[in-house]
């Protein structure tokens, strides 16, 4: 283990067996990881914050006996707080807020083992779907430098891609952890509402439409790590409904024939670049050949009803941290606080009628259940997981003063995903396709409310009929 190729060829779950059988140690671990990191981050902008002091004095204590026990990990730089440290959000507004305690879901993380040695870029308040803004400029795929890594977790997802970790925290409002995983070529699995705790000092993300996980090279990663940080804690306002099976034991398991939706369209009717539709299609022709019974199939939903539902919530809830940022330093929110895209959020909130809040939750919850009735005659929806390839850097930055024009590459960028954040369906990407550039591009797979167990089912076939383990980009150091 003393070559960087050898450190690439593992994943978490692996790294951890190898320190078992103490092939390695921890710290030369760490060492490899932090010499990587600054190799190559240069060229992708992924580290928001090198906090490798931080993983030294870990390991300067015995390690918990969890399953990712002395592995390196990144937490992404919003909705995870980690004790002593600033979380930035992605935004100079929140410089030198400094977490007083770890987040439940870092404590966790933490159990499990892992080691914690910096925290990975977003767009402000994580708001885009791709990584770049004025405050930590863009973060830059691994695969094509010219173009997005995604977002929220483009930070995150860049990191994985580049090596730099094979596992990293990410979190998922509308789309953050499948974007991004579908952008840089890796796994990204969004759990059910609430599988994982926002707390202590929330009880839910954007009123409940964001929920934290992973990004991850291999398929029992994400299982692993979800075994490890699932479950309600203390005072949680709701929670996903009970696992006490784990999940890494579905990973490989027998699936069955499932019934699945091809959605070819996303309800907003926008268009579908060709090279989506391609991979999409070869997917379902390999679901075929494993026995899936594939039959084309749109979700319930009218898409300005719940666009407008979503944005109510989202942009509330920015709206409501950033005010309270502001009281917390004794003055007014101003434009210049913050990024164009960001402000316009805090202008729509300004809009909002008292009524609004509650009825956009009256929408999401009935789309919840239509698409349980939907789930009646489907086990798994499929479809793109984006309408376009990797864009090129620059229109979805969240400094660009053209609202009308972000909005418009929004639109036609990420028209998949966020149905399930409203009805709070799991849902993963799974890089099954590359372009004839080399662009990954992801297919998503969503299943009813609660059941990460068959996704997990169908990733693990999947990863064996098509593995993409092994197919890493190039990364200039």
């Amino acid at each position: 283990m003393n070559r960087f190729p050898d450190y690439r060829d593992h994943d978490g779950l692996g790294l951890a067996a190898l320190l078992r059988k103490r092939a390695i140690s921890p710290r030369e671990l760490l060492e490899m990881a932090i010499e990587w990191a600054e190799r190559v981050n240069p060229s992708i902008n992924a580290l928001s914050q090198k906090l490798y002091d931080h993983g030294r004095e870990a390991l300067d204590r015995p390690l918990p006996d969890g399953p990712f026990s002395g592995v390196p990990f990144l937490l992404k730089d919003v909705g995870a707080q980690l004790a002593g440290t600033v979380t930035t959000q992605g935004s100079r507004f929140f410089a030198g807020m400094r977490a007083k305690a770890d987040s439940t879901l870092v404590a966790r993380y933490k159990q499990a083992g892992f080691v914690i040695f910096g925290k990975t870029a977003t767009p402000e308040m994580a708001l885009a779907p791709s990584t770049e803004g004025s405050f930590g400029g863009a973060t830059r795929n691994p695969w094509d430098l010219s173009r997005t890594a995604g977002g929220s977790s483009g930070g995150a997802t860049a990191a994985v891609a580049a090596g730099i970790v094979p596992v990293a925290h990410a979190s998922d409002g509308g789309g953050s952890i499948r974007i991004p995983a579908s952008c840089c070529g890796l796994f990204g699995m969004k759990p059910t509402r609430a599988r994982t705790p926002a707390g202590p000092l929330a009880g839910e993300g954007w009123g409940s439409l964001s929920v934290s996980h992973v990004v991850s090279r291999s398929v029992r990663d994400s299982a692993a790590a979800l075994d490890a940080t699932q479950g309600p804690a203390p005072g949680d306002p709701y929670c996903a409904p009970y696992r006490d099976h784990p999940f890494l034991a579905d990973v490989g398991a027998p699936v069955g024939s499932l019934r699945i939706a091809f959605q070819h369209e996303p309800l907003s009717g926008v268009a579908v670049a060709a090279e989506c539709i391609q991979a999409a299609e070869e997917a379902a022709r390999l679901l075929e050949s494993l026995g899936h019974r594939v039959e084309e199939a749109r979700p319930p939903g009218d898409s300005e009803e719940l666009g407008r539902a979503l944005w109510v919530l989202v942009a509330s809830n920015v709206s409501r941290s950033l005010q309270a940022r502001a009281r917390s330093l004794g003055r007014e929110l101003v434009p210049s606080d913050v990024d164009p895209v960001t402000w316009g959020a805090v202008e729509f909130a300004r809009t909002l009628k008292v009524e609004d809040y509650p009825e956009a939750l009256a929408t999401i919850h009935l789309q919840g259940r239509r698409m349980a009735d939907f789930h009646d005659r489907f086990d798994i929806v499929m479809s793109p997981t984006l309408a376009q390839p990797p864009i090129r850097l620059g229109t979805l930055r969240t400094d660009n003063p053209d609202l009308d024009a972000y909005s418009r590459a929004l639109r036609d960028f990420m028209p998949f995903t966020q149905l399930f954040n409203i009805s709070g369906q799991p849902s993963m990407s799974v890089p099954l396709h590359w372009t004839a550039q080399n662009l990954p591009v992801g297919i998503m797979f969503s299943a009813p409310f609660g059941d990460e167990a068959t996704l997990f089912r169908l990733a693990g076939q999947l990863e064996t009929a098509k593995p993409w383990f092994h197919r890493v980009p190039e990364v200039p150091s």
